[in-house]
């Protein structure tokens, strides 16, 4: 087999199968890990396409190197590469605590549902190291900030008090992602993810512990996940998931690049039939960027699928309706704690 392109060379681990458990640190590789200095933590969203305004991403870059992650290009805004760079140059923002502490005091916020995390995930390996996604959840428990978070990782297990505590006092929900159903499969795209098997787990120790969890068919990779999709839905009903989405699989940029390469390299026998109903389903290309398209497919076997996907869910007594914050939020959750007198306080009196 040739090697792969020097621009994204193969990683040494590629050929171990890795289950992340939680509060372990990091594994040893060759990682470069760089501060990001940002004096803002909440992103703001306008899509008509997402249905969340307001998000929090304490780290940009993600070590679980999943070929279809739709966020491999914002790597490129930074001056990095949308391949191996991204997998392995992970940007991290050391003060999102004190960020997301200063924006709750800002007048301006209301207290809107805030979710983990709009691009990368806010719980991949170095979260066990760094806890910047710990520490915003600590800040949104105190002030009562509604919050929802999609994660593949059993690390959450790790937050579930702060989880119980905002889900008391607020409103918390969690999604776990499991596009994919075989090992083999996921071993291939998801090469450092925790099996899907073990995610189940993570649904399942969530839910005996009281915390609202569904799972997201996310992305439905045409030709391989929906072949799996029925096993991943019924596992996860089992394992006590409330609801169930799915999303079509988008190739924005360099990503298609990225995914076309692994998928031939790792899934040679599959690769002809996925990237051929890719692109029966785009209209003949490998993506769309229309708003209102671009999470969607087309076509009569897209149709069959979400048919599929809806028939099952009513089966297994899975919602689908609205998206992983669907529980409506409790009104005025959100207050600012009483905080003590600071120095030059009585000055700003006169």
């Amino acid at each position: 087999m040739p090697p792969p392109p020097k621009r994204n060379p193969k990683n040494r681990f590629l050929s171990v199968e890795v289950d992340w458990e939680a509060d372990l640190p990091p594994p040893p590789a060759n990682l470069e890990l760089i501060e990001d200095r940002s004096r803002q933590i909440i992103a703001s969203n306008d899509s008509p396409d997402i249905g969340f305004g307001y998000s929090v991403n304490p780290y940009r870059g993600c070590f679980h190197g999943c070929a279809y992650c739709y966020a491999r290009p914002t790597h490129e805004y930074l001056g990095y590469g949308a391949g191996s760079d991204f997998e392995r140059k992970l940007v991290y923002k050391p003060r999102a605590g004190e960020l997301l502490r200063e924006a709750f005091e800002k007048p301006s916020w209301e207290g809107e549902l805030l979710v983990f995390s709009g691009v990368t995930d806010c719980y991949q390996p170095i979260e066990a190291e760094k806890r910047l996604t710990r520490a915003c959840l600590e800040v949104c428990a105190e002030y009562r900030n509604p919050v929802g978070i999609i994660t593949k990782s059993p690390l959450i297990e790790r937050d579930i008090d702060l989880l119980l505590a905002l889900q008391r006092d607020a409103s918390c929900s969690v999604t776990i992602s499991i596009p994919l159903w075989k090992r083999e499969s996921a071993h291939a795209l998801e090469p450092y993810v925790a099996t899907p098997q073990r995610r189940v787990e993570t649904i399942a120790r969530l839910a005996r512990a009281g915390v609202r969890v569904g799972v997201n068919i996310a992305p439905l990779i045409p030709g391989l996940g929906d072949e799996e999709m029925t096993h991943v839905m019924e596992a996860a009903a089992d394992a006590g998931a409330s609801w169930a989405g799915t999303v079509f699989l988008r190739l924005p940029g360099a990503v298609a690049q990225v995914f076309e390469e692994r998928i031939r390299e790792h899934l040679p026998l599959r690769a002809e039939k996925v990237l051929h109903q890719i692109r029966v389903a785009r209209g003949g290309k490998l993506n769309s960027a229309q708003f209102g398209q671009r999470m969607e497919g087309k076509g009569l076997h897209w149709e069959m699928t979400q048919q599929l996907f809806e028939k099952t869910a009513e089966r297994l007594g899975l919602r689908t309706r609205g998206r992983e914050m669907d529980e409506p939020l409790r009104e005025k959750t959100f207050r600012r704690p009483p905080r003590a007198p600071q120095r030059g306080d009585q000055l700003k009196l006169l």
